[in-house]
């Protein structure tokens, strides 16, 4: 019918013939045919306003199927700036029923998205498709809140159930300043579902805007207990600059309100979601509220997401002293030492002086151990860098950091060891008067601390005294080697051997008044200075056998045999002598054994002289016959036969010759070396 009237010389009525073939050729599937009708109404000279909207209400169904959803809002918008009742009475009469649905939630969708401005009207993709002639230059004008205000009415008017569409017009009514409107229209809303956070939050903000805040706050707890806070995201995109700093700074107080007063979970829980809010109003990142914020997760034991909040604060700004030493604390809790330690020198370094308070605002076991990880890693940091004995500038970057570290240990706590810590740091450095002052402030003019009484005889060294250095560093020996040998790194080589020589010389003497603790420490310090000399190892073996400490005095002949290159038989056999006499003293029987025939091979006659001073050629060949039996019952019959011959030399016991006569029996069809 439509294409006759069309057909007609005389044609009346032609843009509402058109308008109506397309939505037929629409509802018979045939979209090129109807989208070609409908663009000659909208490109006409001097359109009909009806079948424009008619004309744009099917483009917009058709851009649907295109996933133009954008173009599909503004054709809707245009035709509800035409004439809105015309575009309500175009959708019921015309739109399919099962299109309608789907097309509510596109103007919807596309509404919000254009208060958000994510939508750019005026885009390539948008200008190409519109000429500038009848309807173009109205059509590619600008999208604000009058047009998404007519569209949230459009939507209102066809479903007024319909909470989103609602909602919608709730938030254009906002950005044309209509908020008491907006009010109206979200009571309205929450009076029909009163759970709704997207309302809830909406609402919450209006009241603020209106100086209401006891109203703001409840309904902000109500918008807390739905636990979607994710809802203010879409409404920051819409709120005004000042009024997202307004809620920011609302929420930011009632957070710090909160944490003044209860400090009960569920307390601090509700401090959190509002410091969430203004991270939020913020867009996403507040350092004061994200510091807090993980300070708050830290306290409810959630810390890796503690640490989140802390890395986002780094992120922005990487030398926040609060976001290093707040995450520092947070791997402490975790006991993750590496991590620990690297956050607070960090922070240290930055800002010593507010990284100190909040360590020593920790609880006493917490303290200490924060004070021990930091001790330990400095000082295995300056024992390495001091054995490398780096080049004179190098390792100055370390020094600072030690330093910075050290200083901060003696203000945490005046312990000895921290105080020990830091002037070997100030050694290290080569501040050497310095380190002489702390060590006299700290400790006194003639300290009584084996530690400290070491270091100001180093300190002292410089003058010559090898002497006076000697007896504090020997008895520190006695207590700890490993700080003796620290501490020959600041002594050059030929002191260190005037220092070895003096302390043998002393342990020598001490020796022959048989005062073996103290020979002790003068024969530690004699070996760490003369580095492992095989005769002052030997010495201190000695001193260690008269004390019964068999088991140092094992290491140091193991030592001293494994360092046997170019020595004589002679001398490597009595090392052997003094080492079977060692394990005979620690019941290694088997293991003594093997150095007694070793020391036989190397120089039978010193050997057998070494055995008859002590354990005694008849206790020892006891020793070998026992051993020579062992190895028989293992059928072992060439040890047992070795073991024997050697045992028979040390002394004809009748026990070793009757088992050599069984082992000749037994044996008969061996092959006997």
């Amino acid at each position: 019918i439509c294409e006759q009237l069309l057909a007609a010389e005389q044609s009346t009525y032609h843009n509402t013939l058109l308008a109506l073939r397309g939505f037929c050729s629409l509802h018979a599937q045939d979209h090129p045919r109807a989208l070609q009708d409908f663009q000659r109404i909208i490109e006409h000279d001097s359109p009909h306003p009806s079948s424009c909207i008619k004309a744009l209400c099917g483009r917009g169904l058709l851009r649907i199927s295109g996933g133009s959803n954008y173009l599909t809002a503004l054709d809707y918008i245009t035709a509800c700036q035409l004439k809105l009742e015309e575009t309500i009475f175009t959708i019921k009469a015309y739109v399919p029923w099962n299109q309608r649905g789907l097309l509510l939630k596109v103007l919807q969708e596309e509404g919000q998205l254009m208060l958000q401005k994510k939508r750019y009207p005026g885009s390539s993709s948008v200008s190409s498709q519109k000429k500038q002639t009848g309807l173009g230059t109205f059509l590619t004008s600008k999208v604000d809140a009058p047009g998404v205000f007519q569209l949230a009415s459009l939507l209102l008017e066809l479903d007024s159930s319909e909470e989103a569409s609602r909602i919608l017009c709730a938030d254009a009514l906002y950005q044309l300043g209509r908020g008491e409107e907006a009010h109206t229209m979200l009571s309205l809303a929450l009076s029909r579902n009163p759970q709704r956070a997207p309302v809830l939050a909406r609402l919450a903000l209006l009241q603020l805007k209106r100086g209401s805040v006891y109203d703001s706050n409840q309904l902000l707890k109500r918008v807390i207990r739905t636990g979607d806070s994710s809802c203010l995201l879409p409404i920051l995109d819409i709120f005004q600059a000042e009024d997202r700093k307004l809620l920011q700074s609302h929420c930011r107080w009632r957070a710090l309100a909160i944490l003044k007063g209860r400090q009960e979970a569920a307390a601090i829980k509700e401090a959190i979601a509002h410091l969430s809010f203004a991270i939020l109003a913020a867009g996403g990142y507040a350092e004061d509220c994200l510091l807090t914020r993980a300070r708050c997760y830290g306290r409810l034991g959630q810390m890796k997401t503690a640490i989140f909040d802390f890395n986002a604060v780094l992120k922005e700004d990487p030398r926040n002293v609060q976001a290093l030493s707040g995450r520092g604390f947070v791997h402490l809790a975790l006991r993750q030492q590496k991590e620990a330690v690297q956050d607070l020198i960090s922070a240290l370094k930055v800002e010593a002086g507010a990284v100190i308070p909040a360590v020593l605002a920790l609880k006493p076991e917490t303290r200490g151990l924060v004070t021990g990880w930091l001790l330990q890693h400095g000082r295995a940091t300056l024992t390495e860098l001091v054995a490398t004995k780096a080049l004179p500038g190098e390792g100055e970057e370390t020094l600072g950091d030690l330093l910075t570290v050290a200083k901060a240990l003696t203000k945490i706590r005046r312990a000895a060891q921290h105080h020990i810590f830091y002037i070997d740091v100030l050694m290290a450095s080569g501040r050497h008067q310095e380190a002489l002052k702390h060590l006299q402030e700290a400790f006194g003019r003639c300290p009584a601390e084996d530690f400290a009484r070491a270091r100001l005889a180093v300190l002292r060294l410089r003058s010559g005294n090898v002497a006076g250095t000697a007896a504090p560093l020997s008895t520190l020996a006695r207590r700890d080697e490993k700080d003796v040998a620290f501490l020959l790194n600041f002594i050059g080589t030929k002191q260190q051997q005037q220092l070895a020589q003096a302390a043998a010389q002393e342990g020598k003497v001490l020796m022959k008044g048989q005062h073996y603790e103290k020979a002790l420490g003068y024969h530690s310090l004699a070996v760490l200075a003369s580095g492992d000399s095989p005769r002052l190892l030997r010495r201190r073996a000695a001193c260690l056998m008269h004390l019964r400490k068999y088991e140092k005095a094992r290491k140091d002949l193991e030592k001293v045999i494994q360092g046997h290159g170019c020595n004589s038989p002679k001398t490597r056999a009595g090392d052997h002598c003094w080492q079977g006499l060692v394990l005979l003293a620690l019941a290694e029987e088997e293991a003594a054994v093997q150095h007694y025939l070793q020391a036989l091979q190397l120089d039978e006659p010193l050997a057998l002289g070494s055995i008859s001073s002590c354990p005694g050629r008849e206790s020892l060949t006891k020793t070998f016959h026992k051993i020579a039996q062992h190895h028989l019952e293992k059928q072992r019959y060439e040890e047992a036969w070795k073991i024997t011959d050697y045992g028979l030399k040390i002394d004809k016991s009748t026990e070793l010759q009757r088992l050599k006569a069984r082992l000749k029996r037994e044996a008969s069809s061996c092959s006997i070396h």
